[in-house]
């Protein structure tokens, strides 16, 4: 009996202190900012699998976190005693003149509210002890959405309209490339925390993936995505091990997508192993089309100022100069180089000024840069000059790659862009056959890689360009709107510089 008491009394007290040792997850910051913490517990000595969770004696941070909270523009327009969800604050926004009334997005709309309605004040259900014990899966919460359809219908502001004032304590909007770079600086930081046992000649096995999925769903219980695509055969190989425990875990998720589930990844390398999870993401969020034909961003072309200037037609770069000069008069600081410390790597910024920053199209797209160097400038800076951007073509896709990814987070986080180019915007990506060396190096690569020609691997859009032909759509729309006086006038805030408009420059 005195044995029973003793074991009972030890198991009461494991509860309590692994209790204590779960809650000491802080709530995520208003800002956007996470704050990744793991508990630290004893390691079994009888365990023979070794949990991460075993070796988490200090919070795991990341300098990659890039979750933000920047709403499109038009959602600050809608007046506090009309959000009551999106469909009141849309109509409010009819109402205002901002939108005109389009039947497809209202249907979008109304799907969006009936989700509003369905997890305000949702918070995902805690596994009690007993499932632990009986080993139950965690219930997952409810289905979320995926929206797809063509750039420019409204997509990210329609999601945005949910996002604003869906009643959930603990909700993120992200960028899709933001959160998949923040996730592998998190699965760095866990396998950097896994001891060595140099005593041991048997391999450990040990999935990182579990303890960070498990760490996201403490600091948030609703994800809005904004551009859901997965290019990168990094991401492709973890996407599903990943969001089947977000969901396991009672993770909702909306996301906004230029592709339907079944074309994510459309001829990436190695698909067949990302393929099971269309399946997953098709099983907790229902699948929405938003096709209503119309480019919004390009109907306000008209409203354009000149911020993007093409060298045939006039002194592109002497006008560069110009508008720097006009911006560098507003801040307070001098011109000069700069340098920003990145994950342990050197960012050089060649003219600086302030929130102002001057690159060529070389120093930013032919150099190997990615989504957190891009994302690492939009913080930094408020208005970026890029100079000399070519017409990008198959021969050059790594530096267009570069340059949509750009676009992307530059746009995301409502960065002004001055630009001079050899072509208009709509012209920048032109399709040519490759020649015999581009031939070869595709041969020379698939040698590195590993991979047999076939069919299938020819294919790959590495190789043809589709996923870039793709994407430089969206990349020309968004270029569009960040010329409009609506896109320089939307405020920002970390922007010190004055507001101006793109045709007072």
């Amino acid at each position: 009996m005195l044995k029973v008491a003793r074991a009972a009394s030890w198991q009461t007290a494991s509860i309590v202190l692994c209790t204590r040792l779960l809650h000491r997850v802080q709530p995520a910051k208003q800002n956007g900012t996470a704050c990744v913490t793991c508990c630290s517990r004893r390691k079994s000595s009888s365990s023979t699998r070794t949990s991460a969770t075993a070796y988490f004696t200090e919070p795991i941070t990341s300098e990659n976190i890039t979750f933000t909270e920047r709403l499109s523009s038009k959602t600050s327009r809608v007046r506090q005693d009309e959000r009551a969800g999106p469909l009141a604050a849309y109509d409010s926004l009819i109402h205002q003149g901002e939108l005109t009334e389009d039947a497809y997005q209202r249907t979008i709309v109304q799907e969006l509210q009936g989700l509003f309605d369905k997890i305000a004040g949702y918070q995902p259900a805690e596994p009690s002890f007993f499932w632990k014990m009986l080993g139950s899966a965690p219930v997952a919460g409810p289905n979320g959405l995926y929206l797809y359809g063509s750039v420019g219908t409204g997509k990210t502001m329609l999601m945005d309209l949910f996002y604003q004032d869906v009643k959930v304590r603990r909700k993120q909007r992200a960028h899709f490339n933001s959160f998949m770079l923040d996730v592998h600086a998190r699965i760095h930081e866990v396998k950097k925390q896994i001891p060595r046992d140099h005593t041991s000649t048997k391999p450990r096995p040990f999935d990182p993936i579990a303890p960070v999925a498990k760490d996201i769903s403490r600091e948030t219980w609703l994800i809005c995505f904004d551009e859901f695509q997965v290019t990168d055969i990094a991401d492709a190989m973890i996407v599903k091990r990943l969001f089947t425990e977000l969901f396991q875990n009672g993770v909702v998720v909306v996301a906004t997508s230029n592709r339907r589930p079944d074309d994510l990844y459309k001829n990436g390398l190695q698909r067949s192993n990302f393929v099971p999870f269309i399946q997953v993401l098709k099983n907790h969020c229902n699948v929405l089309q938003l096709d209503s034909g119309i480019d919004y961003r390009k109907l306000d072309a008209s409203e354009r100022g000149q911020v993007f200037f093409v060298h045939s037609r006039c002194n592109a770069n002497a006008e560069l100069d110009r508008i720097f000069q006009s911006l560098a008069r507003q801040e307070d600081a001098v011109i000069q180089s700069r340098t920003i410390h990145l994950l342990g790597r050197e960012l050089k910024v060649p003219v600086a000024c302030g929130r102002i920053a001057v690159f060529t199209f070389t120093d930013l797209c032919d150099r190997p840069l990615g989504a957190g160097d891009y994302l690492a400038l939009g913080r930094e800076f408020d208005t970026i000059f890029i100079r000399d951007i070519p017409q990008m073509s198959l021969r050059i896709k790594s530096a267009a790659r570069r340059f949509i990814t750009l676009i992307d987070n530059f746009y995301d986080n409502k960065v002004r862009l001055v630009c001079s180019a050899e072509t208009e915007p709509e012209d920048l990506f032109a399709t040519t056959a490759l020649s015999q060396r581009d031939l070869d190096d595709r041969r020379m690569l698939m040698d590195d890689l590993n991979i047999k020609l076939d069919a299938s691997s020819g294919s790959a859009s590495i190789f043809t360009g589709e996923e870039e032909l793709f994407a430089f759509e969206r990349t020309v729309s968004r270029l569009t709107e960040m010329q409009t006086e609506e896109y320089w006038t939307s405020t920002r805030e970390t922007r010190k510089t004055a507001e101006m408009k793109p045709e007072d420059l």
